[in-house]
């Protein structure tokens, strides 16, 4: 049975050598509180039938064991771990025993991924299963164009579920329905409350908590451009970032009562659309704090007291309101001198994208101080278009090994949409699945392949094909300087003006040559051929094959893009290489309407697109 993967791999395996075959029969729920497991036994009762094409009538107590052919099982302190289980196998049935419900929703995850590889011949085991990591979430930009669609967010929240991630959340900065605040939304197809209210529950059953998610200091552009809310900025006429680049739009909230207010106006408005009693109140990247209104405050108390005086006046309205704050500690970990003021209660979110992110320094700090806190990696997808597959893994990986090492209480997977969110959301897919496993079971994730776990339960791909084509196409950016921080060079030769190009060179250096393009040419054509033969089972698995299609011809695009800017470098523009990059570039926008409506909301699109379309227009130039 080595052949078997699991997704998260359980922490403990043993085989017996006996077997079962499922035939008619019963699921039994030996519960206190059958209701609790009724959704989880549909679940199972409908994996059986799909993937063993046995039928199961689901009831409740404990039936003659001759009836019963699987039994879902809750017992006090059946299991060392509140989420854990067990999993057995023998000839008289499938038996599953936890000591809560979530540890036997987990089991269940893992049984059906047994059964779409065994179907109704179920190998004779012991599964001994618990986690790493307590809590392990997907955190999910909203607020950079793309809001999804409700069916698509269902989809996610069921992918997710069956990884065992047990939070969530909506990244926002203005994409909730504030019914006082429509100017900042209105164009936006933002979330309102009754889809809150639909997800949270959705979310609930699959034992998914739905954490509210409200940026609340930084990251405020999309409020403070507006007229009514401008004389809250901190720096309305524009700032300077640490790394030099000029920014002309305001960005963060100045820490004022005003600004307080509308920040007490926001929690009251979304907090009652959730269950959870945390809310993320997010606080990062406040990089223009004194260089505006509060100028003459930094100066004599310090940028980091004033953060800090601010951060507390928005933990003592979420207190207020009953709930846990979260907050990024990419700021306070600048001012390890101030960590230790920060309140028992509140939970530290400790960001980082890089393989390379110092997650055990920082770990050190937030544990020292007895600050609760999460790792948080990221997918890598975002500012790539394929993701970086080698530089996901590490961090991913890192985040975990270092995470329990300073005993941080949660793992939060982060997808972003920096610069128009134009990933399409399978992308995402391999870091969802590779830190799912690493924060479930660390020491085994290194050992799982990915690739073939792709293909049987996310992609659902028989041919074995589009496991390993994301994986290696994920990793096109490693050949063409693979250091471009948190992107890809693919990516960034979109988001730069051409003639800015044609000065500066391509990359490193002076930029690349043909032949080295041309490298990268062949090596995504020879990852995408094999992309007819898949043979996914999933009812989108056409719409998954045109958006990996629309990637690499994004990629290949890139490519050609940078032989022309080299050409215009040379003072010998190729115009006829210009034409073919219009005539592309028309239809790669066309396709990118047609895959963005088929999974997100209209609201955002045209802020997205227009950065392709101003490649067109470059190329339009004589």
């Amino acid at each position: 049975m080595s052949e078997l993967v699991f997704a998260p791999v359980p922490q403990r395996v043993r085989f017996s050598g006996a077997s079962f075959t499922l035939s008619p029969g019963l699921l039994a729920i030996n519960a206190p509180a059958a209701y609790e497991l009724f959704f989880t036994a549909r679940q199972l009762q409908q994996a059986v039938e799909a993937e063993a094409g046995v039928h199961l009538d689901i009831v409740a107590g404990n039936p003659a064991p001759e009836q019963a052919r699987i039994t879902l099982n809750i017992a006090a302190r059946a299991s060392r771990h509140p989420q854990g289980y067990d999993l057995a196998i023998d000839g008289s049935g499938v038996h599953i025993v936890a000591s809560a419900p979530a540890g036997i929703f987990y089991g269940v995850q893992t049984l059906r991924q047994l059964l779409m590889q065994a179907g109704r011949d179920l190998p004779g085991l012991r599964i001994s299963d618990w986690p790493d990591f307590p809590n392990r979430g997907v955190l999910l930009d909203i607020s950079r164009d793309r809001v999804p669609s409700m069916k698509t967010l269902y989809g996610l929240i069921d992918l997710l579920a069956s990884l065992k991630i047990n939070q969530f959340q909506l990244y926002t900065e203005h994409a909730f329905a504030y019914r006082s605040h429509p100017l900042v939304w209105e164009k936006a197809s933002p979330m309102t409350g009754e889809e809150i209210l639909a997800l949270d529950a959705y979310c609930r059953e699959r034992f998914i908590e739905l954490v509210p998610n409200q940026n609340t200091f930084g990251h405020m552009t999309r409020w403070l451009i507006h007229e009514p809310y401008a004389h809250l900025a901190e720096a309305p006429e524009g700032w300077t970032a640490p790394w030099g680049q000029r920014y002309d739009e305001p960005f963060t909230l100045t820490p004022t009562d005003e600004s307080l207010a509308l920040v007490r106006d926001l929690l009251d408005e979304l907090l009652p659309h959730f269950r959870s009693r945390q809310v993320n109140v997010n606080a990062d990247e406040t990089f223009d704090l004194g260089q505006g209104a509060s100028k003459e405050r930094v100066a004599k108390e310090g940028v980091g007291r004033v953060y800090l005086d601010f951060l507390m006046k928005i933990y003592r309205e979420v207190k207020a309101r009953g709930r846990a704050m979260q907050f990024w500690g990419d700021i306070i970990v600048q001012h390890p001198d101030l960590v230790p003021e920060l309140p028992r209660d509140a939970i530290a979110l400790e960001w980082g994208y890089e393989a390379h992110h110092p997650f055990d320094a920082h770990g050190a700090t937030f544990a020292a101080s007895g600050i609760p806190f999460y790792v948080c990696p990221g997918t890598s997808s975002w500012r790539t278009l394929a993701g970086r597959t080698d530089n996901a893994l590490g961090n991913l990986r890192s985040a975990a090994e270092n995470g329990l090492k300073h005993g941080a209480v949660g793992y939060l997977i982060t997808d972003w949409g920096d610069e128009g969110h134009m990933q399409p959301l399978p992308v995402s897919y391999l870091g969802f699945l590779a830190g799912a496993a690493e924060s479930w079971h660390h020491e085994a994730a290194r050992e799982l392949d990915l690739p073939a776990a792709l293909d049987r339960f996310v992609f659902r791909d028989d041919a074995g094909v589009m496991g390993r084509l994301a994986y290696d196409l994920g990793n096109v950016y490693q050949l063409l300087d693979p250091n471009s921080f948190n992107s890809s060079l693919l990516f960034n030769i979109f988001i730069q003006d051409a003639d800015a190009l044609a000065q500066t060179g391509v990359g490193p250096g002076n930029g690349f040559s043909r032949e080295q393009c041309n490298q990268v040419l062949a090596a995504i054509q020879a990852i995408m051929e094999p992309l007819s033969q898949a043979r996914m089972q999933r009812p989108d698995a056409d719409l998954i094959q045109r958006e990996f299609h629309w990637v690499a011809g994004m990629l290949w695009h890139a490519c050609r893009r940078i032989a022309w800017v080299n050409s215009r470098r040379a003072g010998q523009e190729d115009a006829a290489l210009r034409r073919t990059l219009a005539q592309e570039m028309d239809g790669l926008i066309a396709a990118y309407r047609e895959l963005w409506h088929a999974r997100s909301r209209p609201g955002g699109f045209g802020d997205s697109v227009a950065r392709l379309e101003k490649l067109r227009a470059e190329y339009a130039v004589a």
